[in-house]
């Protein structure tokens, strides 16, 4: 029977149940670029520089500086393993996370004495620091500073009251202050600040880290599917079957994750930016989900740290930004999302749908489509314009029959070599906003780009015209159980 997983520490017992999905180290490591240069041979993948590779999770028990504490990295980077984690299989996770979208459960505060209060930290402390107190990897040699990268922002919206959770990337800036990355327009806690900072006050904000995986694949849902209001901590309510439960914090007015390993307690300043590496001057800021390092910001917000809490010998859990693991986090709640958007539009039509590595989980998913009747032909490449129409980050989508592998990216290119003529299939929409990261997304790369960000959007269309399927049959084998042959 499979052991449940409740947090974090479950979530790493229900990984030792299963072979080659989680390693331990007790070799000590520098978690300035040492850790995740490791890491990057060991399992990482994703947009990684070669060599890299889809492996175990790892466990590092020894961190330089940071006696009593560990670091997990690579939890999610793996599809497979996010389903182990989910109890669901791994080409049925788009529509597990949908269902789950109109099943919510909410949140729910305890009354308990939560795990991640264990230890408290003020910042009115003479001896606090959060260089000491967080062993937050520098990914690169490049990186702006140490960053958490999967700490889930917690705040409410300073109107309405209304809660909500997301991942940003936030830089350790000195002993009681970080940086936090809004991209412009993307993310609700970024409005919430905004509308803080009208009304000339601070935002309360908890950071929890190291979770359920439930919480942080759910945390990713974006508008339309999940609105300005929506807590996609409900999300991970009813994969669970159960609500995740909420703690008061110590310092601010606000709540955190019960069960977390760490929670930082803080406030977003009004009217204040932080040059982001600041202290290490290097232009850079850390390796982005595109797998290039991106450029320091300008506009980092600042939050005032009021007090770091954690359960005794926590786990800090992180992760490599271009690996598989943004991948999982990214890219399922995308494929939830337009499964749920074309469903509504066409019920039956789409199969799956599968947002690629190559991608980032972002960039590019692969739609794949089932004609039933003539009248089928064209509405395909509706489904992509759905796609495209709700989620502004996608910049390529390739649409495949249902006979083709959607999450076999070899399937989906022999599509596109013997099903798909370039002056037909392809087809294009420039001048549309994509996302900010992609360096090709600019000017200086194409005069037809009128400002960085905006993209030429591509539809390639891989899938055999309904008059035509009769002649596109692939070889049929016989249906047989190998498994006499294999034993001996």
């Amino acid at each position: 029977m499979k052991s449940r997983v409740i947090d974090l520490r479950s979530a790493l017992e229900r990984l030792r149940e299963y072979p080659d999905q989680l390693i331990e180290t007790d070799v000590e490591v520098e978690p300035k670029a040492q850790l995740s240069g490791i890491y990057r041979h060991v399992g990482a993948g994703g947009t990684v520089m070669r060599p890299t590779k889809e492996g175990p999770a790892m466990i590092f028990n020894k961190i330089k500086g940071h006696p009593g504490a560990k670091v997990a990295i690579g939890v999610l980077a793996s599809r497979k393993r996010v389903a182990t984690l989910l109890d669901c299989e791994p080409e049925n996770l788009g529509r597990r996370l949908y269902e789950c979208v109109d099943k919510s459960i909410p949140p729910v505060l305890t009354e308990k004495e939560p795990p991640c209060q264990e230890v408290v930290h003020k910042a009115t402390e003479p001896d606090f620091d959060l260089y000491k107190l967080i062993p937050a990897p520098t990914n690169t040699p490049d990186d702006a500073g140490p960053y958490i990268t999967l700490g889930m922002c917690y705040a409410s919206h300073p109107d309405t009251g209304e809660s909500d959770v997301t991942i940003h990337r936030l830089c350790v800036q000195g002993r009681d202050e970080l940086s936090i990355f809004f991209t412009p327009g993307a993310r609700h806690i970024g409005a919430m600040a905004e509308r803080a900072e009208e009304l000339g006050q601070r935002l309360p904000i908890s950071i929890s880290i190291g979770v359920d995986p439930a919480i942080e694949i759910g945390s990713c849902f974006e508008p339309p599917t999940t609105p300005l209001g929506y807590d996609e901590l409900a999300i991970a309510g009813a994969l669970r079957g159960e609500a995740v439960e909420l703690c008061k914090c110590l310092t601010v007015d606000e709540r955190a994750i019960a069960n977390a390993e760490y929670v930082i307690e803080g406030e977003v300043i009004p009217h204040v930016r932080v040059q982001e590496d600041q202290n290490s001057g290097t232009g850079y800021a850390m390796p982005e989900f595109p797998g290039y390092t991106g450029p320091a910001s300008n506009q980092c917000w600042l939050i005032k740290v009021t007090a770091v809490t954690h359960r005794q010998n926590p786990i800090m859990q992180t992760c490599i930004g271009p690996s598989e693991e943004h991948v999982s986090m990214a890219g399922i709640p995308t494929e939830a999302s337009i499964i749920g958007m074309v469903e509504k539009a066409m019920p039956g039509k789409l199969q799956n749908v599968y947002c690629t590595s190559a991608g980032g989980g972002k960039y590019m998913a692969v739609l794949q489509f089932k004609k039933t009747v003539a009248s089928d032909e064209g509405r395909q490449r509706q489904a992509a314009l759905l796609a495209f129409s709700a989620f502004s980050e996608l910049k390529n989508i390739f649409i495949v029959d249902e006979d083709v592998d959607c999450f076999d990216m070899n399937d989906v290119l022999w599509a596109m070599n013997t099903r798909f003529q370039g002056d037909t299939d392809v087809i294009t929409i420039p001048g549309v906003r994509c996302h900010p990261l992609d360096p090709s997304n600019d000017p200086a790369f194409s005069p037809s780009i009128r400002d960085h960000g905006i993209s030429c959007k591509t539809i390639f269309d891989c899938t055999v015209p309904f008059a035509l399927k009769e002649r596109f049959v692939r070889a049929r084998f016989l249906e047989v159980d190998p498994e006499p042959w294999l034993k001996g």
